[in-house]
């Protein structure tokens, strides 16, 4: 079976732990928060510079978000504000490696273990970074993945969670088998899609295709990454899936591709690094000694986020918009996700200014170089 010999050889590709395909990335984080026995006023901590389709699997299970501020550089949890917003309600640390940087895992680590709280690792931006030698989505006791379509690699959608411990993998697998099966329909028209994102989506259509595929979308043409009912903290009907074969074939195939795929992103982005210097623009900040990021995407941050996004389209460049707001997208009703304005002056400033561009295999020297000569038209914030 397709989606058995994709979760083993996803296993293999991290030597660790064993893997459970779900419909969505969201979907394998519900599947392991459900196995950790996730309820009614447990408290999950979660950086507050992320997906709402991140806070969903939490407000699900009927437990509550509890934001942490970003830091600037990495765009991820910064851990000298963790230790403050852990209570006795505290279970689950998540660790989100954000554009594909890795977490300071040792400071997380420790002060979970300090206090007796798992950590799981959110992995949708991160495949293959490592943090002191070490992969990213190997130190918690669990991490989920996510192949929806502008992440590290695509099977249309896809998720996948990685489980470390025995026990937690054992109750998993048994939800994962009480999980529905994609309908015919569903299979039919996402089929459907990646073939026409092999064919034809490339950087100068990006916008476009993002346009049509929204529209259609909400006519419910084409099986979205987000429904319009995801936009509410009560649990959808048939959320909660497997993957199918189809999105397992696709899986296989580009876990073959994975090593060019992770050795193409770093060439894009330690290009984009060269460009932007040569303009004068503020590149990247990590300790190279300590971490090795492999870029889902290159932040860039400018002063006219919403002018550039808008001449993007015009121009044929591919741009991204993440994050809109601290629980991305813009249309996030952020209320009744337990977030209150103020609350990450770190991630509203970055969502207010950080534009991404892109690192998947089909940005091409020329197009990487073209990319740079628009962004630097506008004003580095």
């Amino acid at each position: 079976m397709a989606t058995t010999k994709f979760e083993t050889d996803f296993a293999a590709f991290f030597d660790h732990g064993q893997a459970f395909a779900f419909w969505k990335g969201r979907v394998a984080m519900y599947a392991i928060l459900k196995g950790l026995g996730i309820k009614d006023g447990d408290e999950i901590i979660l950086p507050g510079y992320t997906c709402v389709m991140d806070i969903n699997p939490v407000k699900y299970l009927g437990a509550k978000p509890v934001y942490v501020d970003i830091e600037p550089c990495t765009f991820n949890m910064n851990t000298a504000l963790l230790e403050n917003k852990i209570t006795a309600k505290t279970k689950v640390i998540v660790a989100q490696h954000t554009y594909g940087y890795p977490c300071d895992m040792e400071a997380i680590m420790a002060i979970a273990a300090k206090n007796g709280i798992t950590v799981i690792e959110d992995c949708c931006l991160a495949l293959n970074s490592t943090y002191k030698g070490k992969t990213v989505g190997t130190f918690g006791k669990a991490a989920y993945f996510s192949f929806q379509w502008n992440k590290p690699f695509t099977t249309g959608l896809g998720g996948m969670a990685l489980v470390h411990d025995p026990e937690l993998a054992a109750k998993v697998k048994e939800l994962q088998a009480q999980a529905a099966h994609p309908s015919f329909k569903e299979k039919a028209m996402l089929a459907a899609q990646l073939a026409v994102y092999r064919t034809f989506i490339y950087p100068r259509t990006t916008a476009l295709a993002q346009s049509a595929f929204r529209m259609l979308t909400k006519k419910g043409a084409v099986v979205g990454s987000s429904s319009t009912a995801e936009f509410s903290p009560e649990i959808e009907e048939g959320f909660f899936k497997q993957m199918s074969c189809i999105q397992a074939r696709s899986g296989i195939s580009q876990l073959k591709k994975l090593p060019a795929n992770i050795e193409h992103r770093k060439q894009i982005a330690a290009l984009y690094d060269e460009l932007l210097k040569q303009k004068g623009w503020p590149t990247r900040k990590y300790d190279h000694s300590i971490i090795d990021p492999v870029m889902v995407r290159y932040p860039v941050r400018i002063k006219e986020k919403a002018k550039a996004l808008e001449a993007a389209a015009g121009a044929g460049i591919e741009l991204g918009s993440w994050f809109e707001c601290p629980l991305h997208p813009i249309e996030t009703p952020m209320d009744k996700y337990d977030y209150t304005p103020g609350m990450c002056p770190e991630a509203e400033k970055a969502s207010a200014e950080v534009v991404n561009l892109p690192c998947h295999p089909r940005v091409s020297r020329r197009v990487a170089i073209k990319t740079v000569e628009f962004i630097t038209q506008f004003t580095p914030a």
